[in-house]
């Protein structure tokens, strides 16, 4: 970061710094740490929340590093964590602001991000393409597969090559046609070179630097590695989503937590309004298949629209069997018309295991139509197990918080501080959503939630102090290191029982409040319907009276 900007910057650290002690000190599982000297303004700073660190225990396979905002055209240098939730949208793994722009820096951000997840490694992590970056994620997360934006690289490409772009209006379709739409690293291959030869630039430099680089951002290479990716195109776009709207040039430090609240909050309740959506309302099905009414009760709604999407494909797609082997079967599915289009998957019917060329299970964790289309030829009436991930499902968030891709939590960490209240937390959740589904049942649950408030002001001044409740997963004694003799400055609280049950307070508080505004929305739907049953009544009279 250059010092123009650090200076601009000014005391808006310190401003950043007391929110997040203050945090901290109001909740046990708020992490964050800073790295640098002692008077803390010239390292970069780390921070995540409690749901930040409990998302990524249930979305952590693929991770989206967003540095858009470190450009200087942005005035703060903020930089975050995000993914997928269970119904697309994003969600939030963490935030920075990188004060030190360097490969050490980066090393450092990445090994306390992984210290605040509990060391679970991602599958997947997607970023901006920078020399940097790229280091310190071969450096930390060696087993991760890296993959570059390409809308960034899309974008560098214009204006590297202008003069192209400008002379030769078509070369921009033709190039974005050769990385998007080859499915097979051959046919990319060879678009390739057909691409360069007709427009002459077969010695350009920055395509060549593109295409030594190819493995980390073309599609055709990494369609065997999850990604959460819907199609080939969908998240062709800036990194920068979560933010989007929030955060933007003229964001200085000092609207930086304010608008990093906002963000939050609004997808929290996007979230809120699609868990709601899949519940509550039933999506229309096209076909008489089992399975479709099988996947409409297990996925959530954006999910089970890709899948009915995928599984009315097959009627246009049928599969032609081209060799058995005896325990594995090959077909050949292709679209009628697009027989050059043909797929082929492989069957093996004592595992009801299928893998198609197209990889899109691999890549997105739906199954695709040429699979369903196997399947149908096979009379296999319902989804295997093996092709449900979980982590698409209406169930994401409820029980053990790991998911297909996962790694296990280490022993320790499942009986943590943390852990114990993202635990409570949770259950707390699923208590409010079963909690508010009828007037009757929502006194039932007030009654036993107040009960449940006596029991644990009770159990305040009997339960002694455990060994391990003396130190948070975030405030031990203990400094991380990363390259460049760099150290975190992790903050501990004073009186760890005391904020356990203050934390748990609030959190019965904040569930009575959610209760009271769901009790208020049902009322105010039942008196909805009322009017609407009402209004109905009148017209059904004066259309009797008309037909008189």
């Amino acid at each position: 970061m250059s010092a123009t900007r650090h200076r601009a910057l000014g005391g808006g650290v310190n401003h950043v710094l007391d929110y997040l002690r203050r945090m901290q000190a109001e909740n046990p599982s708020f992490f964050y740490a800073i790295q640098g000297d002692n008077d803390h303004t010239g390292g970069s700073i780390f921070w995540a929340d409690a749901t930040s660190r409990m998302n990524y225990a249930y979305f952590g396979d693929t991770v989206v590093f967003d540095t858009t905002y470190r450009t200087d055209r942005y005035r703060v240098p903020f930089a975050s964590f995000t993914g997928l939730n269970h119904h697309g949208q994003p969600v939030l793994f963490g935030c920075a602001l990188i004060l030190n722009d360097s490969e050490a820096s980066f090393a450092w951000l990445f090994q306390t991000w992984l210290h605040a997840m509990s060391d679970r490694r991602p599958i997947s992590i997607t970023t901006d393409p920078d020399r940097l970056i790229q280091m310190a994620v071969t450096q930390v997360l060696p087993e991760t597969r890296l993959r570059f934006n390409r809308w960034s690289i899309f974008k560098e490409t214009q204006e590297k090559l202008a003069h192209i772009y400008q002379s030769q209006p078509t070369f921009e379709i033709e190039f974005k046609k050769c990385v998007n739409e080859t499915e097979t690293i051959n046919e990319f291959e060879s678009s390739w070179v057909s691409l360069l030869e007709r427009y002459f630039v077969m010695d350009n430099e920055w395509l060549q630097s593109m295409y030594n680089a190819r493995q980390q951002w073309v599609p055709a290479y990494m369609r065997d590695t999850f990604f959460g990716d819907f199609s080939i195109t969908e998240r062709n776009i800036g990194l920068n989503s979560f933010f989007e709207g929030f955060v933007n040039a003229s964001t200085t430090i000092q609207m930086l937590i304010k608008q990093y609240e906002k963000a939050v909050a609004s997808w929290h309740e996007k979230e809120l309004k699609s868990d709601y959506d899949t519940t509550n309302t039933s999506p229309v099905l096209k076909t008489p298949s089992p399975m479709e009414k099988q996947a409409a009760n297990l996925y959530t709604r954006r999910i089970f629209m890709k899948f009915q999407e995928e599984l009315v494909e097959t009627l246009a797609n049928p599969a032609t069997k081209i060799d058995d082997s005896g325990t594995v079967a090959t077909y050949r599915v292709a679209k009628f018309g697009e027989e050059h289009k043909a797929h082929t998957v492989n069957f093996t019917s004592f595992e009801m295991k299928a893998n198609c060329s197209c990889q899109m299970f691999e890549h997105s964790g739906i199954i695709c139509r040429h699979i369903l289309a196997v399947f149908r030829a096979k009379n296999v009436l319902t989804l295997p197990s093996q092709y449900v991930l979980k982590r698409w499902t209406r169930n994401a968030k409820i029980g053990d918080m790991q998911d297909e891709h996962a790694t296990e939590l280490p022993n320790n960490s499942r009986e943590s501080l943390t852990d114990r209240y993202n635990t409570l937390r949770q259950e707390a959740i699923k208590y409010v959503e079963e909690g508010a589904k009828s007037i009757h049942i929502y006194n039932v649950a007030m009654d036993a939630l107040q009960e449940a408030l006596k029991k644990v002001s009770s159990a305040k001044n009997q339960s002694p102090v455990s060994a391990e409740d003396g130190a948070l997963s975030n405030g031990r004694n203990q400094e991380l290191h990363a390259a460049g003799d760099t150290e975190t400055v992790a903050c501990q609280s004073a009186d760890e029982k005391e904020k356990k049950i203050r934390e748990l307070t609030t959190e019965l508080e904040s569930i009575n409040r959610r209760c009271e505004v769901y009790r208020a929305n049902l009322l105010g739907v039942l008196r909805d319907m009322e009017e609407q049953k009402l209004k109905l009544s009148v017209k059904v009279q004066n259309a009797r009276l008309n037909l008189r």
